[in-house]
């Protein structure tokens, strides 16, 4: 159940980045955050279905914490090595007009920010950070943000789930 759930949000997210890309987007960008908000709520199904499948039984704690969270690893997965064979696909301009779109987010907020919580030397490693962002460090991004949203609603849901 958590191989279907978590393949197929996985590929959502994918296909998601890819149509990103291919309208003109950036499929790297924070619009990914659209598809990985999905995430959490297939989590959720996923643990709501083994509990229906198990009726009148009860699944336990294990097994839906279980389903939840191998649930949102495979979808973190899927999502991450997606993100890589999107930058291998798209080519280094793709890859150098994302961290140019970063570094223009960095920018923008270190002069929104206050001039006393920055120094210069910050300043300067901030973007130093943006200028060596590499595909792999992206995709890591990628893995760790799908996991962590997506644990934030499963494992409450999984707790609840459980009778």
């Amino acid at each position: 159940m958590a191989l279907r759930f978590g393949i197929g949000v996985g590929l959502l997210c994918v296909l998601w980045m890819v149509g990103l890309q291919l309208t003109g987007n950036n499929g790297f960008g924070p619009k990914q955050l659209l598809a990985q908000l999905l995430v959490p709520m297939v989590a959720v199904a996923s643990q709501w279905m083994l509990r229906r499948t198990v009726k009148p039984g009860k699944p336990g704690l294990g097994r839906s914490l279980g389903v939840g969270v191998l649930t949102v690893l495979l979808a973190a997965v899927v999502s991450a090595v997606g993100t890589l064979a999107l930058a291998a696909g798209a080519g280094p301009t793709a890859v150098a007009r994302h961290r140019a779109e970063v570094k223009e987010i960095v920018q923008a907020q270190q002069r929104l920010a206050d001039k006393g919580t920055l120094t210069a030397a910050q300043r300067a490693q901030q973007l130093q950070k943006v200028e060596g962002l590499t595909v792999g460090g992206m995709a890591s991004s990628n893995f760790l943000q799908v996991l962590v949203l997506g644990l934030v609603l499963a494992v409450p849901a999984g707790i609840f789930l459980r009778e």
